[in-house]
C-alpha cells in the first residue's frame, strides 16, 4: 500500500483563503510586499512572478525591482534601506542567491527586522531561536504548516532534518524544538559530516530532506510508517525522454512504498512556502499597523 500523498497545492489554497479573510478585517490599510532580484535569473524571476500571482489573489500590492548583475554592496543596501522607509511595503523579499561579488549577510542585515517577512535578518534567526516574536522563514514554516495541516504533528515526535542551510535545516530545528503547540519535537540535524545517516533516519518518525541531491533519501532509510518531507528541487534528465525534469531529495517512487505519508516534488513543499510569504506579508501589516 502506497504512502498518502500530502498535498501542498491544496494546503497553500487554504493558507492563501486565510491571508484573504485577515485582509479583508484591515481598515484601508492594503499589505505591501518589495520584492528585489539582483540580474536576470531565469529560476529566480520566475519564482518571484509566482509570488506576485499570489499577491493578487489574495489582495497584497506588490512591486518587484531587479538591479543590474553589477550593483555595488553599498547601492544594494542603501535601496533596501529606502524599501525600509516606504510605507508602501511592509514586507520586503530579497531573492537568493546573490552574484558571487555581494555579500549575502550584509544584504540580508541591511533589511529591516520589521520587513524581513522571509527571517533572514541576523535579529530575526536570534528571536527566532530564543523563541521571541519574529517571521519564521518561509520555507521552514511551510515544512511545519504541511505537517500540522496534514494531521502529522511533529509534538512529541523524533524529527530528522537532513541538511543544516541558514533557510531550511538551521530555522526548521529552531522551530520545531520550541515548546509552542505544532512544534515540541525532539530534533536531529544530518549533514554531510554525519556518519552512517542512516541510522538516523531509520530512527526518525518524520524526515525532511534537505540536502539539494536528487534522489538522496532512499527506501531502506525510512522506517516504514513515517512521514517525509522533501523540500529538495533539483533538475535531472529524464532517462526515457532525455528532456529535463524536477525530482526531490527522496526517492519518491520507493520510499512512497515504505512511507505513511509523504510529499511530491513539484506540488509539496513549493506552493507552501509561497503562500508562507504571504501570510507573512499579512503579519507584517497587521504589526505595523498596531504599532
Amino acid at each position: 500500500m502506497g504512502a498518502e500523498l500530502i498535498d501542498g497545492r491544496a494546503i497553500a489554497a487554504a493558507i492563501r483563503d486565510e491571508v484573504k479573510a485577515r485582509i479583508a478585517h484591515f481598515n484601508g490599510v492594503t499589505p505591501g510586499l518589495a520584492a528585489v532580484v539582483v540580474g536576470n535569473d531565469p529560476a529566480a524571476v520566475s519564482y518571484l512572478k509566482g509570488i506576485c500571482r499570489g499577491c493578487e489573489a489574495v489582495g497584497i500590492y506588490h512591486e518587484q525591482f531587479a538591479l543590474p548583475d553589477d550593483v555595488s554592496q553599498s547601492q544594494l543596501e542603501e535601496f533596501l534601506a529606502r524599501l525600509n522607509g516606504d510605507g508602501r511595503f511592509h514586507g520586503i523579499i530579497l531573492q537568493l542567491p546573490l552574484p558571487r561579488h555581494l555579500d549575502t549577510l550584509r544584504a540580508e542585515s541591511a533589511i529591516s527586522p520589521d520587513k524581513d517577512i522571509d527571517g533572514t535578518n541576523p535579529v530575526s534567526a536570534g528571536r527566532l531561536l530564543l523563541g521571541e516574536k519574529t517571521f519564521f522563514p518561509s520555507t521552514a514554516h511551510g515544512v511545519q504548516e504541511l505537517l500540522v495541516r496534514s494531521g502529522n504533528t511533529p509534538e512529541g515526535r523524533h524529527v530528522v532534518i537532513c541538511g543544516r542551510s541558514n533557510i531550511v535545516g538551521k530555522p526548521l530545528a529552531a522551530i520545531l524544538m520550541q515548546k509552542q503547540p505544532g512544534a515540541n519535537a525532539t530534533v536531529t540535524v544530518c549533514h554531510t559530516g554525519t556518519r552512517d545517516m542512516a541510522s538516523f533516519t531509520r530512527s526518525a518518525d518524520i524526515v525532511v530532506a534537505a540536502m539539494g541531491r536528487p534522489r538522496a533519501i532512499t527506501a531502506d532509510m525510512v522506517r516504514p510508517g513515517a512521514v517525509v518531507i522533501d523540500v529538495g528541487v533539483n533538475q535531472v534528465e529524464d532517462p526515457d525522454t532525455g528532456k529535463p525534469r524536477l525530482v526531490g531529495d527522496v526517492d519518491f517512487e520507493a520510499v512512497s512504498q515504505v512511507a505513511a505519508a509523504i510529499t511530491p516534488v513539484p506540488g509539496g513543499t513549493g506552493p507552501v512556502t509561497a503562500a508562507m510569504l504571504l501570510s507573512n506579508t499579512v503579519l507584517a501589516a497587521e504589526r505595523q499597523s498596531a504599532a
